[in-house]
């Protein structure tokens, strides 16, 4: 069986992808939005991932995003909720680098191992999360969080069609 190693990517749709480090949807997993990825540092924070070797669609929902963060594991601990908002730093809200579970009723998140959006990423879709082992974290280390947009449907990506010309 043969794979595909993919080193550039030019993504001209409005849908969002996860593309993972290796066969069958497995290991560092790297989120794709529109635009163009010639290197692999354009995708990834990562020092060890220069490819990827399978992708998915990401399931986006048009409607309002929520995500629920818990300190420790079980919904248990400091609690934070967030709503249609990035936020680049958990620090400057109580939480000091550790996140131990996970709620998202609507919206699809992205959370990050490093303040800024930086280190692992791991894709937060509807659902709950009881332990950082549940999306893949060999920690629970999370400082940064960001939503994806739905690109048909949020304002910053809306295409509308041209206007005709009144006489």
């Amino acid at each position: 069986m043969s794979s595909v190693l993919w080193t550039h990517l030019p993504l001209h749709t409005a849908l969002s992808w996860v593309a993972f480090e290796q066969c069958n949807l497995r290991g560092e997993m790297f989120i794709l939005e529109k635009g163009e990825y010639p290197r692999w540092d354009t995708w990834s924070s990562s020092c060890r991932s220069d490819c990827f070797r399978s992708l998915r669609p990401v399931r986006m929902e048009a409607q309002e995003q929520k995500i629920l963060l818990f300190e420790s594991a079980n919904f248990r601990g400091n609690k934070m909720e967030i709503q249609e908002d990035d936020v680049p730093t958990l620090w400057a809200h109580g939480f000091c680098g550790r996140l131990g579970s996970v709620k998202v009723p609507s919206g699809i998140w992205v959370g990050y191992q490093y303040p800024g959006y930086r280190g692992y990423q791991y894709l937060f879709e509807r659902g709950d999360f009881a332990h950082w082992n549940e999306w893949a974290a060999s920690q629970p280390q999370i400082q940064s969080i960001r939503r994806i947009r739905d690109m048909l449907w949020a304002p910053q990506g809306c295409f509308l069609p041209a206007r005709s010309p009144s006489n």
